[in-house]
């Protein structure tokens, strides 16, 4: 149960950003077995003063040119999906000619009482878990 959010600069085209949340989510139903129909994405856009990023911190990167993807997800993936996750990430990023340099991906692991899709209460009660 991903839930993606790109934060991205302001003027990164719409098209773009959906192609980047298209090939996330594809690389997350490959390497960390997601249902290919929990697909869930918000995109955040920043002015390029409110996005202060290093530009040398463990790689170098454009600032103004760099993207954050943010993933909350159920916990449970192995550290080797994790790192596949991040590999093909970038791979898929650098097919679509968008330097994966200027990428920052992390992840937030929660349970199925952390998410709740409607009046009938949380994952864990609904499916009864």
């Amino acid at each position: 149960m991903p839930f993606n959010k790109l934060h991205v600069p302001q003027d990164l085209p719409v098209e773009t950003c959906h192609v980047i949340n298209d090939l996330l989510h594809d690389s997350l139903v490959e390497t960390c077995a997601v249902n290919p129909d929990d697909y869930f994405c918000l995109v955040s856009r920043h002015a390029a003063d409110d996005m202060i990023l290093h530009p040398t911190f463990l790689g170098n990167r454009d600032p103004a040119g760099t993207i954050i993807i943010e993933i909350a997800l159920l916990a449970g993936r192995s550290d080797a999906q994790k790192e596949a996750l991040f590999k093909d990430v970038r791979q898929r990023l650098d097919q679509i000619d968008f330097n994966p340099n200027n990428s920052i991906i992390f992840l937030i692991e929660n349970q199925p009482i952390d998410w709740s899709f409607g009046p009938a209460g949380s994952v864990k009660s609904v499916l009864g878990l």
